[in-house]
């Protein structure tokens, strides 16, 4: 379906060589802006090449999702809203094309404009921008978006707004944000803040937001109904006025989209074999053959989807709070990850049918490479060596267990670090020199069962090292509160990441966040190691350049030890109706939020 994965970054590649030549060039107007060379797709372009142009217009699908919600207003902080509505509701200046490492195309804005360095971006608005109630998109309401998600939104939002020196108005459509730091990603990321519409929250307080005021935006879809916590009703809006963009040729192409909320996973996967949801991801290998077998995929009314991708692992796994101790120990946090039998839990939940996730960029040209650092890495550590974990030069590799249920020598290996950061065994319970317990409360989410098949795994096994193993499980409202607030010791924690990385690093692992409630750095990490390699790879102006500084990145990360790793989701895999159809080319990035269903189609 996807004849080379690695086309983009070919184009990537080539076009980073014209980097230092385009500094000279006089800034002018472009329908499109890469982070280097040019964007792949030519102005005249009829749609993305993910889309069929031609897909068809209607239907109507049930999608489900677990937990619930009381908030409407992905925009801000406050409340828990469907993780779908800032997808399909609203829309930015520019749009993010899948099939390129970080390419923008025009959406709202129809053309943009750059400094040679890039310290300051230009966007003119389309002439038929409208909202979802037919008023006029203006530069009013850019502004104010910005400012207010800036300094009101959640906390995504609001690293880019310390970054900007000014932003003002410079023609009748036009908005000029410059910059107050060299760092040519600001460009791109400024293209792609939801715009919203100012006259709304004229005398309304907007981080505080009521579930009734649901934010007016201009994409294709608009909240029709709504019952708190069971259900969301989005129907395709008629008059919507994008139809004809290019960026939008034949996506958004379902008539009404309804979001059903279910109380766990297993309900819902229940519901969908019953025939009451249109498409559920599956993320379990061993389950996608083993439990995707009933009578409805027998009788070929519902069909088996899956989607490669050339993206970077990400990391997924169990996150450790390093804020608190003992976890602030690295010591204790290779005992953990000692005593996380890996290969007997994947082979127990998945069957070994996943492969491990290596480190945050593995199966991507910017993983850590095995061995001692060298070269431009090298040069790139060294001046942090005294800050560097354990192995961040000499080299690092997850603990491997034996495959037996046991995993005797890993254990031994466990204790023995434990004991010389202070914890032995007294009276059968690990103690430190004060006496105190060594406790570990691990925070999951209702539902998720491999998570809660992975920690009773794993509880057996610290507690033969003197480790008291408490389990939580929350709701999902709960389990966003609490990791908002940063109370647990342990949780379930997922980060994808692009081939193109950039500012979302210092949301991710930047300390000037890490303490701050709603943080995305969810293990705390405070290294200026980290803060410097994330400015270096921010500020790199060639492709080695910017390979070495997130291979370094990756290896301080991952030598770090604050996250144990569990398997990659290697393939998309996505179970539909027999209605839903997709287009035969793949983006590089392969499934995902903007994929489906923006890019499905319903046909009978």
């Amino acid at each position: 379906m996807r004849p080379d994965f690695l086309r983009p970054v070919r184009s990537l590649i080539a076009g980073i060589t014209s980097v230092f030549a385009a500094t000279i060039a006089h800034a002018e107007s472009a329908h499109g802006i890469a982070m280097y060379g040019d964007p792949a797709l030519p102005p005249d372009f009829v749609s993305l090449p993910y889309a069929n142009p031609d897909a068809p217009k209607g239907g109507k699908v049930v999608f489900g999702n677990t937990g619930g919600y009381n908030s409407l207003n992905p925009f801000v902080q406050k409340g828990t809203s469907p993780w779908q509505l800032r997808f399909w509701t609203h829309e930015s200046l520019m749009g993010r094309s899948w099939d390129e490492p970080f390419t923008l195309y025009g959406l709202l804005a129809e053309s943009v404009e750059t400094a040679p360095d890039r310290s300051w971006v230009e966007f003119t608005l389309r002439e038929d921008a409208r909202f979802s109630d037919g008023t006029p998109v203006t530069v009013d309401d850019v502004i104010w978006s910005y400012e207010t998600l800036g300094t009101e939104g959640h906390l995504r939002y609001r690293g880019l707004w310390t970054k900007i020196d000014s932003i003002e108005q410079t023609g009748p459509r036009s908005v000029r944000i410059t910059f107050n730091e060299p760092d040519r990603e600001l460009a791109l990321i400024a293209g792609l803040r939801p715009i919203l519409q100012k006259a709304q929250w004229d005398g309304k307080d907007f981080a505080n937001a009521a579930l009734h005021d649901i934010p007016i935006g201009t994409g294709p879809y608009v909240v029709d109904s709504y019952e708190a916590g069971r259900y969301v009703n989005l129907r395709r809006n008629p008059e919507y006025w994008g139809i004809d963009v290019p960026f939008r040729r034949g996506t958004m192409n379902l008539d009404e989209i309804r979001i059903e909320f279910y109380g766990d996973g297993t309900v819902l996967f229940e519901a969908f074999k019953a025939g009451e949801l249109a498409a559920v991801r599956e993320f379990n290998a061993d389950k996608w053959e083993t439990q995707y077998n009933f009578p409805a995929v027998q009788r070929g009314d519902v069909v088996k989807t899956e989607i490669p991708h050339g993206k970077p692992s990400g990391m997924t796994g169990f996150v450790m709070n390093t804020r608190k101790a003992p976890f602030d120990d690295w010591r204790v946090r290779e005992a953990l990850l000692l005593a996380f039998n890996y290969e007997f839990i994947n082979d127990t939940i998945t069957g070994s049918a996943q492969p491990r996730i290596t480190s945050y960029f593995s199966g991507s040209d910017l993983a850590m490479q095995p061995g001692p650092a060298t070269g431009r890495v090298e040069e790139l550590l060294l001046p942090y060596a005294d800050d560097l974990p354990a192995g961040a030069l000499e080299g690092y590799t997850l603990p491997e267990g034996d495959g037996s249920a046991r995993n005797r020598s890993n254990l031994r290996k466990a204790s023995k670090l434990l004991a010389d950061s202070g914890w032995t065994i007294q009276d059968g319970v690990l103690r430190n020199q004060d006496g105190e317990a060594f406790t570990l409360n691990v925070l999951l989410q209702q539902g998720d069962s491999e998570s809660e098949t992975a920690i009773e795994i794993y509880s057996r096994a610290l507690e033969r090292l003197g480790i008291q193993v408490t389990t939580e499980q929350v709701d999902s409202a709960q389990f966003t509160g609490r990791n908002a607030e940063l109370d647990f010791d342990m949780t379930f924690f997922r980060r994808a990441l692009s081939l193109s990385p950039g500012n979302e690093q210092r949301l991710y692992w930047g300390s000037e966040n890490a303490d701050t409630p709603g943080t995305r750095n969810l293990m705390g990490v405070a290294s200026p190691a980290v803060d410097g390699l994330i400015d270096a790879m921010l500020a790199s102006e060639s492709h080695e350049d910017f390979v070495a500084a997130t291979r370094a990145l990756d290896r301080v990360l991952t030598a770090g030890r604050y996250v144990i790793p569990i398997w990659s989701f290697d393939v998309g895999r996505i179970a539909h109706a027999k209605e839903l159809k997709q287009p035969q080319t793949l983006p590089i990035y392969g499934d995902g939020p903007e994929y489906m269903p923006q890019m499905w189609w319903y046909e009978e």
